[in-house]
């Protein structure tokens, strides 16, 4: 049975109007057309325009007759593989036969024509048109799955490249640090390197963590341990925690929330971890003396929680795929490209647990970009 959704056209082509609406009715199906022509040219009209499943032509018309027509389809890349089915009321000597099959007829139909064996006969060609049909409709989507992989191959390369940038230089410096350490031990030199291969380790801590949790959820493994919580504090450790980031680029940090307690019930440490990312982000597509900007509001029962910035934008392009999985936006032409590109696929995947969601609610390149996080007050759950 043809799907209505793609229904099928059949060529009927006869000088006689009544042959054609014989023709019409026996064929008739769920999901068929019918094109009618009287005349050859007429029929190669609508060839221009439908794809056709089975052609019935009429051997003898004026002008140009069934073979000749035949003929035409044959020598045309559009029409070449349509299947014929002569329709004659003359006899079907071997003459006729021989030039019939060899202009492409797949079959001979003589007049007066048994309805049953008409039926039977086109069904086979609108069944085997269906399923080149199908067979075609998988054979894209498989060269749409197999160019979906050769994209995440490619960033999956990407990645690990990154990856071995992000691990080697922390790892270098903390292999320095150890030989430092082994000719200054106990000078106030051994203390500063402590602390440089402190904030290397930390990095490192940090990268394994965003890629452990990025596994984990997509493996279903990470558990919320949610409670009420007031938003604000959340928040103010996330800027304490990211306030050295901000500092260094010589940003401008300013903070807008709303005085009245914002309480969420949520997992307190994932929260932070949300904001400060957004907030990291930020600062470090910013360039040098810019502003962040982070505002909180109530509205209609959601916590909105919005990250501002003055940085370098996000191109247009770019905007559908931020949230993806390794995707990064490409930094000044001298900036080096740092993190993972998982942050904002990390966050994502955080916000939504909690029954949130996250938008890139606005972007120009050149001008900046504004996060939005939705997620619900403990007003909104109870109601």
């Amino acid at each position: 049975m043809t799907s209505d959704t793609h229904p099928l056209y059949c060529l009927l082509v006869d000088d006689l109007e009544e042959n054609l609406l014989a023709l019409e009715a026996l064929l008739q199906r769920d999901g068929l057309i019918c094109l009618k022509a009287r005349s050859g040219e007429e029929a190669l009209e609508l060839l221009l325009v439908h794809e056709v499943a089975l052609a019935l032509l009429d051997v003898q018309m004026p002008g140009m007759d069934g073979f000749e027509l035949a003929e035409y389809m044959r020598g045309n890349d559009r029409t070449r593989h349509v299947p014929i089915i002569f329709v004659t009321a003359g006899s079907a000597d071997l003459q006729r036969r021989f030039r019939g099959y060899g202009a492409g007829a797949v079959d001979f139909i003589q007049k007066p024509i048994e309805a049953d064996i008409l039926r039977s006969k086109a069904a086979i060609f609108f069944d085997l048109y269906d399923q080149r049909r199908q067979i075609i409709a998988q054979r894209d989507e498989l060269a749409s799955l197999a160019a979906a992989l050769q994209v995440a191959d490619r960033r999956k390369n990407e990645f690990l490249a990154i990856l071995g940038h992000e691990l080697r230089n922390p790892i270098a410096a903390l292999g320095a640090g150890l030989h430092l350490l082994e000719k200054r031990e106990g000078t106030d030199a051994a203390r500063d390197v402590r602390r440089r291969m402190g904030r290397h380790v930390h990095h490192l801590s940090r990268l394994i963590e965003d890629i452990l949790d990025i596994a984990r959820i997509d493996q279903g493994k990470i558990s919320l341990k949610t409670q009420h919580i007031l938003l604000q504090n959340a928040l103010a450790f996330a800027v304490e925690t990211c306030q050295p980031t901000i500092e260094a680029a010589q940003h401008r940090l300013v903070i807008d929330i709303a005085d009245d307690p914002i309480w969420i019930d949520a997992d307190y440490a994932r929260i932070v971890q949300i904001a400060s990312n957004l907030l990291n982000n930020a600062a470090k597509y910013t360039p040098p003396g810019g502003e962040v900007r982070l505002t909180v509001r109530v509205v209609d029962g959601w916590a909105e929680i919005e990250v501002a910035d003055t940085g370098i934008g996000i191109a247009p392009d770019m905007q559908a795929r931020i949230f993806d999985l390794f995707a990064q936006v490409n930094r000044p032409a001298g900036d080096a490209q740092d993190g993972l590109g998982i942050g904002l696929a990390l966050v994502r995947q955080l916000v939504a647990l909690h029954g949130g969601a996250l938008s890139l609610k606005h972007s120009i390149p050149g001008e900046g970009s504004i996060f939005q996080v939705r997620l619900p007050t403990v007003e909104a759950l109870v109601a």
